[in-house]
């Protein structure tokens, strides 16, 4: 009960930012939302996007699942969450950016490097597998590295899967090549509060600002 007794606390001081002493925010939202931004990220509680970038109620439009990952287009009659929720807001809300946002330490990562444990289970294994052409990558080109090192550089080759799966959707690629919509690769480093982000000219995760000193 006490981890619900604070979740109630806090509602009561998100009451008193937003309504209590101005409302003129949620006046607004409760109009609509026209977000500019979506952000794919994972599940994992260390790594909420809104956080992670002080963003304000209605600024992000949030998709968040097991690895951050994006799957390709597949138009048939199965359920789609991650695409339903692309496809809203894409071309419901006219987003402008969509941020795939990995991180460090990332279990469903973890879970696609080292399967033990989850092989058998009904769901995590085969939807970590979105990324296994990352996974393959990385110990081909990383044979004799530690698996810190291949998990670190799988987590970032994830990112970079996803981003080629979301222009597998025709809708998205068509606002990519009119300059409509704008894909960013992005990567949350835990251990030392770092935000990087993938240069194409580069080929690399650089830093999008500079270490903060503790």
């Amino acid at each position: 009960m006490h981890e619900i007794a604070k979740f109630i606390s806090g509602f009561k001081r998100f009451q008193e930012s937003y309504f209590r002493a101005d409302n003129a925010l949620y006046d607004r939202l409760s109009k609509g939302q026209t977000p500019k931004t979506l952000v794919i990220g994972c599940c994992d509680s260390r790594v909420d996007p809104a956080i992670l970038t002080g963003s304000a109620p209605g600024d992000l439009f949030v998709i968040r699942n097991v690895g951050n990952l994006v799957p390709p287009y597949e138009p048939d009659s199965r359920r789609h969450g991650v695409s339903a929720a692309l496809e809203f807001g894409v071309t419901s809300l006219g987003v402008e950016h969509v941020i795939v946002l990995g991180h460090s330490n990332c279990g469903g990562i973890a879970a696609l490097m080292h399967p033990h444990g989850v092989e058998d289970g009904e769901f995590i294994a085969k939807w970590v597998g979105i990324a296994a052409s990352a996974k393959n990558k990385i110990l081909e080109e990383l044979p004799n590295s530690s698996p810190e090192a291949q998990q670190k550089a799988c987590e970032e080759a994830a990112v970079l899967v996803s981003l080629e799966n979301l222009l597998s959707f025709p809708w998205i690629e068509r606002r990519v090549a009119a300059g409509r919509l704008t894909l960013h690769g992005w990567y949350f480093d835990i251990e030392h509060g770092e935000l990087l982000s993938y240069v194409p000219q580069t080929t690399s995760f650089e830093p999008l600002a500079p270490l903060c000193t503790r």
